[in-house]
């Protein structure tokens, strides 16, 4: 009986990490030469190698078991690309010269698009080879894609396409004075498309790490820096890390609060973030992801109350006022707490508007007060997942084969979606207090 059992958890072992373990790429060319510019930098590591994961891609394996409290990276200052580095290049000069100073994150934005430019020439060639060729956020999109992502979501896109085109329309003087470094016109250097892959790279993969503040940068927080090697490690809602520049050892380091088993791929967690915050700033979504949430539009909320009510005016100013029209959301415990405040002040009758106060609170008003917030809370769940469902079997989807990578992150966020909302719906209706 003991060998039976013994045979057996072998078994379940070697399934498991059938199911886990990645396909090793540490033989790519790419990888090797990133891990020889690494070395000469000062970063030796045996801990991780590339390999690609059934489900989240490209990453880091361990090639031992991390217990918690383990650094599982530590990467050296020399390694790390940061405003300084972009100071000490031959972009230094032009960005300490031009008025009015550019923002840190426009300095790193244009390092980067000059180097790649250089190809061959650059000495960071080898990591830009293994950086991403293109993006999955929505800000990279086609617009007949964003146009089914959820509407608080695809303002959000729509917003971060704005600023990058404002970036790149108040940065063309500052790329024209960079002309006698290239024998190129910088036009077609420095133009949307190569900005658009920058500011990707920068927004989904830097570290969080403070640089002195300098008179030749603009009052911007200078905070970014690209972490070669360390980027390649993906996330997961259910690990913690701790992490940070450790000044004694020159180096960023990260300390896992996890265990991790041999051969399992290595994760980071990028904070509690929803999936609408991963899908917008990441490219990706979380499946079963904790801290996923579904937002409800300051229009949504509005839908569903008295459009009559001679207060409505004031009420929607109070809530502004009080930065109550946004996170409003419905989450796998149900509509939050913030979702039913606002109802519940929306639902105030003229005979209870001076208690607005205590309904910004919590406070329960009336019985009355209480019933309508909570029946109001039904119709925008049961008008969300109808809107869901209706994106989820939309024929116009199957027509777009070009879009289909795009689409299949849609696809991933409904879905998680109409689970959560299918969740929040059945505790509304088990409340004897939501829609129908």
């Amino acid at each position: 009986m003991r060998k039976s059992r013994g045979r057996t958890g072998r078994k379940r072992r070697r399934k498991h990490l059938h199911l886990t373990a990645g396909v090793n790429c540490s033989h790519k060319l790419e990888y090797i030469q990133l891990k020889k510019w690494l070395k000469d930098r000062g970063f030796e590591d045996s801990n991780l190698r590339p390999a690609e994961f059934r489900g989240t891609g490209r990453g880091l394996m361990a090639t031992k078991a991390f217990q918690a409290g383990d650094v599982i990276i530590s990467v050296p200052e020399k390694c790390l690309l940061t405003t300084s580095t972009v100071l000490s290049s031959c972009l230094g000069g032009y960005i300490r010269n031009w008025k009015p100073p550019v923002s840190p994150l426009l300095a790193l934005c244009t390092f980067l698009m000059a180097e790649k430019h250089a190809g061959q020439e650059s000495p960071w060639k080898p990591y830009l080879d293994v950086l991403p060729k293109a993006f999955s956020c929505p800000v990279c999109w086609e617009q007949d894609a964003v146009t089914l992502l959820p509407e608080p979501l695809r303002k959000k896109a729509q917003e971060q396409r704005t600023r990058i085109q404002e970036l790149y329309t108040s940065s063309k003087a500052f790329f024209s004075s960079l002309q006698p470094l290239f024998a190129e016109d910088t036009g077609t250097i420095f133009d949307y498309s190569a900005l658009e892959w920058a500011w990707c790279t920068i927004n989904t993969r830097t570290i969080y790490m403070e640089q002195p503040q300098r008179e030749c940068f603009s009052l911007e927080p200078d905070v970014y820096a690209l972490a070669p090697y360390l980027d390649l490690l993906n996330h997961s809602p259910d690990v913690q890390v701790k992490a940070a520049f450790n000044e004694h050892t020159r180096s960023y380091e990260i300390q896992t609060n996890s265990q991790c088993r041999k051969y399992e791929e290595v994760f980071i967690c990028y904070g509690p973030r929803d999936n609408q915050q991963l899908l917008l700033e990441y490219g990706f979504v979380a499946m079963d992801n904790p801290h996923s949430s579904v937002h409800v539009s300051a229009d949504t909320l509005l839908k569903y109350l008295p459009p009559l009510d001679k207060q409505r005016k004031a009420k929607l100013s109070i809530l502004k006022d009080h930065d109550f029209l946004e996170n409003l959301t419905f989450g796998w415990d149900g509509p939050s707490w913030r979702l039913l405040t606002a109802l519940k002040l929306l639902s105030l009758g003229a005979d209870e508007f001076c208690c607005w106060r205590r309904a910004l609170l919590g406070d329960v008003i009336s019985a009355r007060n209480e019933e309508q917030a909570w029946n109001a809370a039904g119709k925008i769940c049961h008008f969300l997942l109808e809107e869901t469902q209706h994106v989820l079997i939309s024929q116009w989807k199957r027509s777009r084969e070009n879009l289909q990578p795009q689409l299949a992150l849609v696809e991933r966020l409904r879905l998680e979606d109409l689970k959560i909302l299918q969740k929040s719906a059945g505790i509304l209706c088990n409340s004897n207090m939501g829609a129908p």
